[in-house]
């Protein structure tokens, strides 16, 4: 048992839904100043204990203890006013709010929106969290929201904060910087529960590590003891398989974009100056970047959301696409995955077998008519192939956690068998076993001869799949760099923008003209 100074004590927690018991008498205890790792594969039941915790969630059985008190946290505004805050996976900011009102909407009344953008400044200039206050939520990317949750978090001097995947969309950098900013707030008393997928930061970061299988506890340790084979055999009960990235020879231009400029599309955005790369068939083309470089822009002019581009900037399979819509450009032969899971890539509230009508034309017949058995079939083999778990074709795509969500999701795109696939963000919150399948998908994908560009802010994963890096830094587009070329030194240089001084360095080491093809000797 427990003694009275723990933080937190969770005792014999439950929690069933309808289609799966999520947790299944889990016990799980904090000390103060404890950085506290919960692992365990995609659909576990991390995220449900989190959110049990926080308040959002009522367990069905079992007893909480904070600071030795036995508390029945109704909602997460009781559980902030014990001290606990929390960074969802998932986030729960208002689209049309700005930054600084949505931080105001979970700090306590007495301070004015000013002394809140005040706040916002100091703590973001304080841990590195770049990010301006009067900036509207929807004008954010991905990794930006992830710095506003951080940041609120933080400003409730939390006696426990519940991270949730929160490096996800950090780069190396900004990680390292985080790491500091925890272990201080550790040091200082606070307990932090860590859910994340890379073993590398919990061995780095953590002094404990509770281990969740199906819902229940499988396993205690001390996770700088341990290794990352290890750790991954604790989580899904065996290492995850090496990738084989062969070496193959790149075919014709499938994507070409040259002399992209396109500006800003709002106050908040980043201008597009003079992008210009191409991918061809067989070969993946990574790019890195922190969030918020200009990354959207690009993807939304690729993707047919942004069609100002003149037609020749963008080009596809040989013809002129600046100015094609999403659905002109699948039937070239594009399939995309956004980085925003809820919402862009699935619509929450219909089923996986309906959120295939998104980007497959033979779903609808003559006359309008849905082929439901086709999509059910279709929705089921994807399910099969790429180990999604989820109550079978007809589930809604919000009742899957976050991982499957993602796995369910690229390997829509996949199955499609695309002459183009553009990723962002390919394995976001996956657990290691299923970033190992998404990735191989890629490469296999890559080997049958389609283009493939990815766009991650992992540069580990990048590092794994890429035939040729980029860079992206302030709406600017690094020269081409061959995989055996980058190291992260190199590519985190580039990610502020110094790529002029060693590009021609690089290019001529490598073989490269200025623009990124490949010079023969």
């Amino acid at each position: 048992m427990a003694s009275p100074q723990s933080r937190l004590t969770l005792a014999h927690i439950s929690k069933r839904y309808p289609a799966v018991l999520a947790n299944d008498d889990v016990s799980l205890t904090v000390q103060p100043g404890e950085i506290h790792a919960v692992l365990g594969e995609n659909g576990a039941g991390k995220s449900t204990l989190m959110k049990i915790i926080y308040g959002s969630v009522k367990p069905d059985a079992g007893e909480v203890r904070f600071n030795g008190q036995v508390v029945h946290i109704r909602n997460p505004q009781e559980a902030r006013a014990l001290g606990i805050a929390m960074v969802f996976q998932h986030f729960s900011l208002f689209d049309t709010l700005t930054v600084a009102e949505n931080v105001w909407l979970g700090v306590e009344r007495s301070l004015s929106l000013e002394q809140v953008r005040q706040k916002i400044t100091e703590k973001a200039t304080e841990y590195g969290l770049d990010i301006d206050p009067d900036r509207p939520v929807h004008s954010l990317s991905v990794g930006e929201m992830q710095r506003v949750e951080i940041i609120r978090a933080l400003l409730t001097d939390p006696q426990l904060l519940i991270l949730d995947e929160p490096t996800s969309v950090l780069t190396p950098q900004a990680v390292e910087r985080l790491f500091v900013v925890l272990r201080r707030l550790a040091d200082q008393g606070c307990s932090i529960l860590y859910i994340s997928h890379k073993l590398h930061e919990i061995r780095a970061l953590c002094t404990a590590c509770t281990v969740l299988r199906g819902g229940r506890v499988t396993g205690v340790c001390d996770p700088r003891q341990e290794s990352n084979a290890s750790l991954s055999r604790l989580m899904i009960g065996s290492e995850p398989p090496a990738l084989r990235h062969r070496q193959v020879t790149a075919g014709l231009p499938v994507l070409e974009v040259r002399g992209l400029s396109l500006p800003r599309a709002d106050q908040f955005g980043v201008d597009l100056h003079d992008i210009q790369f191409e991918v061809r068939a067989g070969e993946v083309v990574g790019i890195a970047g922190v969030s918020g470089n200009g990354q959207q822009a690009l993807m939304y002019a690729l993707s047919g959301e942004d069609t100002r581009a003149h037609s020749a900037m963008v080009r596809m399979s040989g013809t002129d696409a600046g100015q094609l819509g999403p659905r002109e450009r699948r039937a070239l032969g594009l399939h995309f995955v956004p980085e925003e899971r809820l919402g862009r890539g699935a619509v929450p509230t219909l089923s996986l077998a309906h959120n295939l009508m998104l980007t497959r034309s033979n779903a609808v017949g003559a006359f309008g008519w849905i082929h439901v058995a086709r999509l059910r079939q279709q929705a089921s083999d994807i399910i099969s192939r790429f180990n999604v778990k989820a109550g079978g074709p007809d589930a809604a795509a919000r009742s899957l956690s976050g991982g499957n969500l993602q796995k369910y999701i690229v390997g829509r795109e996949i199955d499609a068998a695309p002459r183009l696939l553009i990723v962002s963000q390919p394995t976001w919150g996956v657990d290691v076993g299923a970033a190992a399948q998404i990735r191989a998908a890629i490469l296999a994908l890559r080997d049958s001869g389609t283009a493939v560009l990815v766009v991650s802010e992992e540069l580990d994963e990048l590092f794994e799949v890429s035939d040729r890096l980029h860079v992206m830094a302030r709406g600017r587009l690094s020269p081409s760099l061959h995989r055996s070329e980058a190291t992260v030194q190199r590519i985190g240089e580039w990610m502020s923008g110094l790529w002029e001084d060693t590009a021609t360095t690089a290019g001529a080491a490598a073989g490269h003209g200025k623009d990124g093809k490949h010079v023969p000797a």
